[in-house]
């Protein structure tokens, strides 16, 4: 990237529009923009979980998706442009099929807790899913990669057993939906 900003305030986006990477502006509620502040988000959310002591496989996984979010990111802010891959999909499965052959299968309902880190990954996976609603919602409207939908869709399936295998590490029972 050869030309950085030097000045964080433009004024361009005062009277409630953006500019997309294009070139085309945008109002700020578009739904292009919806999405892709959402993304902005997860990866916010992610870079907090990143704060906590992680196991060094988990934190690459976190690290290396941060980055692919961030391509999702500029895929969106492009239109017509793809940066997700199917081998990206492909990585998120293998990383959840490792993660989850460890863990005991799913006999209850499991809520967002446990230690720390596995809370942050539960709230990881929750701003995902509403990522990829607004990439649904998008969809139905504009074109959008196929593969970007999966992706998020992946993700969030990894966070959850992501959560889990972070309880198990840190020795922590999960917390166990109970019926009335």
């Amino acid at each position: 990237m050869g030309h950085r900003l030097s000045k964080i305030y433009t004024r361009t986006g005062d009277l409630g529009e953006t500019g997309l990477g294009d070139g085309s502006r945008v109002s700020k509620d578009d739904l292009r923009i919806e999405a892709i502040g959402s993304l902005d988000e997860l990866n916010s959310v992610l870079g907090v979980l990143l704060t906590q002591s992680l196991p060094d496989p988990v934190r690459a996984i976190l690290e290396r998706t941060q980055h692919k979010l961030f391509d999702l990111g500029g895929e969106l802010c492009i239109p017509g442009h793809t940066m997700i891959k199917d081998a990206d999909i492909e990585y998120l499965e293998a990383q959840l099929d490792t993660l989850n052959s460890d863990l005991p299968a799913l006999r209850e309902f499991i809520l967002p807790g446990g230690c720390e880190a596995a809370a942050y990954c539960h709230f990881s996976r929750a701003v995902c899913r509403r990522a990829e609603r607004r990439l649904v919602s998008l969809a139905k409207a504009d074109a959008v990669s196929a593969a970007s939908i999966r992706y998020l869709n992946r993700l969030s399936d990894l966070l959850f057993v992501m959560a889990r295998a972070l309880n198990r590490f840190a020795d922590h029972a999960e917390v166990l939906w109970q019926r009335d």
